[in-house]
């Protein structure tokens, strides 16, 4: 049984260009898998892939892959990143998406990946006016006031008038994804996105999930994502999991200081204890961490989240 798997959000440095390196340091830091992020180029993903997948190693690492972050591997379409692509266009771009995410459902069932995370896209393709606004002004230190009250008004606002066609789109994409993944014995989890003009908010999972068993499409919890969502004062973070505890399949666990996520737990001011309330004991825990971070607050991530009751 896999207990705690590690991002290759991490991997993004030059000593981990072959990744059969970062696999052992994988090891050496107490983690016993990873997570592949859509960040991961080709060559990487597929030197790993072969960590897991290849009995003929000859002595490489024999690494566990226990998930899959879709569009993985990270590939250029028309001079953007594939994880760019939007599962929820109203155009082609729809379509594109839709086999890329497959792309990463076959490699799962591959190495006999349980999971694959998803982003299930977006009213358009960039962040409301309002919520950029907003956040610049979090970032400079206006966190409060009437400027603020009144960006937020209008993002929530101009969210809900756009919402419906897009959201449409999403349940047609996920409908489709859904088959086709269950059929390779692989499991879709939404994740909570970082941008409020994202789907899902926590009433759009729990409709998503309704639809499908558990052991098809299922909620991913972002710890980070939650947070920020939460200190620019969109979704309160505690309802994601009392909404959708039932369906919660895993966890990105990472810290949060100001709006910048991806820190190693314990280099931020997560509250962490609805976390360890609110998360089923089978949901599959990922340290979400940056390639910034130093090894010893990765390895220390595992020991600071025991503390806590996050893991066991």
């Amino acid at each position: 049984m896999i207990k705690y798997s590690l991002s290759t959000m991490w991997a993004q440095q030059e000593r981990f260009e072959d990744m059969h390196a970062f696999a052992r340091a994988v090891e050496s830091l107490g983690y016993d898998a990873i997570e592949v992020s859509h960040a991961t180029p080709t060559q990487q993903f597929e030197r790993l892939l072969e960590s897991a997948s290849s009995a003929t190693l000859k002595g490489g690492p024999q690494v566990k892959i226990s998930s899959i972050h879709a569009p993985a591997p990270l590939v250029q379409v028309d001079g953007k990143r594939n994880s760019s692509l939007n599962l929820a266009a109203l155009d082609d771009e729809r379509e594109t998406a839709i086999e890329f995410t497959k792309g990463s459902i076959d490699y799962a069932a591959s190495v006999r990946a349980r999971w694959v995370v998803l982003h299930l896209g977006a009213i358009g393709s960039k962040m409301l006016d309002s919520e950029l606004k907003h956040r610049k002004l979090f970032d400079s230190g206006t966190q409060t006031g009437p400027e603020i009250d009144a960006l937020r008004k209008e993002t929530l606002e101009r969210r809900s008038e756009l919402a419906p066609p897009y959201f449409e789109k999403a349940r047609e994409t996920l409908a489709e994804l859904a088959a086709y993944a269950k059929e390779r014995d692989v499991a879709i989890g939404l994740e909570t996105r970082l941008h409020y003009h994202e789907f899902p908010l926590p009433h759009e999972a729990l409709e998503l999930c309704a639809d499908y068993a558990h052991d098809v499409v299922g909620y991913w919890h972002d710890v980070g994502h939650a947070e920020v969502q939460a200190r620019l004062g969109y979704v309160d973070k505690r309802l994601w999991l009392d909404t959708l505890k039932e369906r919660t399949l895993g966890v990105h666990l990472h810290d949060v200081d100001g709006l910048g996520d991806h820190r190693a737990p314990g280099n931020g001011d997560v509250e962490w204890d609805y976390i360890a309330e609110g998360l089923p004991a089978d949901a599959l825990r990922v340290f979400e961490i940056n390639q910034h971070q130093p090894d010893e607050d990765v390895a220390g991530a595992i020991a600071f989240l025991r503390e806590r009751g996050v893991i066991e």
